[in-house]
């Protein structure tokens, strides 16, 4: 086991005194930093940051950060969502620690594309085809992983076959999911 030890502190965020939403921070008792790569590989839409060390993450609307000696989850509906919430983090590095000679690290940073970048991909006809207002909001579901590139028929005419073609391999970055609990 990695983490056996931790502080937890849970608060509204400072700068909304009296908020609805609360945060959490574990404050570690281990050095963390050489699980980062592992959970990097293994949590859908993760970024990485190797130099800083850190990973971050959202998971269910909430903004979770691993740092070495730290992992702080925010936009939490109230403290005792906010302590099972690291308390499931905590299992989900320790799984990661110890399922660790299954897993390929990945060094790397992953991002998605930005709304915007896919945006300006799209054929920007607002035609509704594919039952989005716009090609916006389109965008921003097709980078929340909320629609398929499929749906935006216009997408498939011939002279979109380069943006199409871009647009596949921009939103091919699979990031897996955690596997299953042992």
């Amino acid at each position: 086991m990695l983490i056996e030890e931790y502080d937890l502190e849970v608060s509204t965020p400072p700068c909304e005194p009296g908020a609805e939403r609360f945060s959490a921070v574990a404050r570690l008792k281990t050095d963390i930093r050489e699980v980062l790569p592992y959970l990097n590989a293994t949590l859908r839409g993760a970024v990485y940051n190797a130099a800083v060390p850190a990973l971050t993450w959202k998971k269910g609307g909430h903004n979770i950060a691993f740092h070495p000696y730290q992992i702080a989850v925010s936009n939490v509906e109230d403290r005792q969502a906010a302590i099972k919430e690291v308390e499931g983090l905590i299992k989900l590095v320790n799984r990661t620690w110890e399922r660790r000679d299954e897993i390929e690290p990945d060094y790397e940073t992953h991002r998605r594309p930005t709304s915007m970048e896919v945006y300006k991909l799209l054929p920007r006809t607002n035609c509704k085809a594919c039952g989005e207002a716009t090609c916006f909001v389109f965008a921003n579901k097709l980078v929340a992983g909320h629609v398929k590139l499929e749906a935006c028929t216009t997408l498939q005419e011939p002279q979109y076959a380069a943006q199409l073609a871009q647009l596949a391999d921009m939103l091919a970055v699979d990031l897996p999911a955690i596997g299953p609990k042992k």
